[in-house]
């Protein structure tokens, strides 16, 4: 038996890589039901400065496709409780890059009053889309 019923992942998903995949198939050993965020292409510019190199209804696609993803849902914002409040998961998986920033310390308190666990998994080292990327610009 699994320990979450409903678990939430996001990310941006560009140019997928085995990092992407190590968090989603960690998150769905540890729940039933595995909902992933992909992040607007607009989301994406506003936050990092940056367009996608894969536009957003191919990145939503592909994540779709991977059979450890039940439901894939457009991330319009950063609004971790809004996303609870729609989806009502009980666990919110997250890469443990974002631990100690201070967007998830506040979602982690607002998150676990709700009864919502977040769990941090370990980044995967030296790989990532922005790493893919500089070393596509040197090809």
């Amino acid at each position: 038996m699994k320990k979450y019923e409903i678990g939430y992942t996001t990310g941006v998903f560009d140019m997928l890589h085995v990092g992407h995949l190590n968090i989603l198939r960690s998150a769905k050993e540890q729940c039933n039901f595995l909902i992933v965020g992909v992040s607007t292409d607009e989301l994406v510019k506003e936050y990092k400065g940056k367009s996608p190199i894969i536009p957003f209804s191919e990145r939503l696609e592909m994540v779709a496709a991977l059979q450890c993803v039940d439901m894939v849902v457009p991330q319009i914002d950063r609004d971790k409780f809004a996303a609870w409040e729609n989806y009502k998961f009980d666990a919110m998986f997250v890469g443990d890059d974002w631990k100690g920033n201070e967007l998830f310390i506040e979602v982690e308190k607002r998150l676990n009053k709700e009864g919502v666990e977040v769990i941090y998994f370990p980044y995967t080292k030296n790989t990532s889309s922005t790493i893919l990327r500089e070393k596509l610009n040197v090809i």
